[in-house]
């Protein structure tokens, strides 16, 4: 398993629709946390592979709203 954290940036006020949007997203996103700092969420993703983490990722990028995200895979 792979666990992963993408620090997402959004150009929109609209933090609770996107937060809800990225939870949608189905089946690896565990959590997203609305953070303050340099970057508005944190989602932690739990999957099978490197390449389901990309997989998400890109979905997060489609998501309305999205400026740039930044993905970590964790090492232990």
């Amino acid at each position: 398993m792979v666990t992963a954290y993408i620090m997402v940036k959004a150009n929109t006020g609209e933090a609770d629709r996107l937060k809800g949007e990225i939870l949608d997203l189905g089946d690896g996103v565990v959590d997203a946390n609305i953070v303050a700092g340099d970057v508005d969420f944190i989602v932690k993703v739990h999957v099978e592979t490197p390449v389901d983490v990309k997989d998400i990722a890109s979905a997060i990028q489609a998501v309305d709203g999205i400026e740039d995200t930044q993905t970590y895979i964790a090492m232990d």
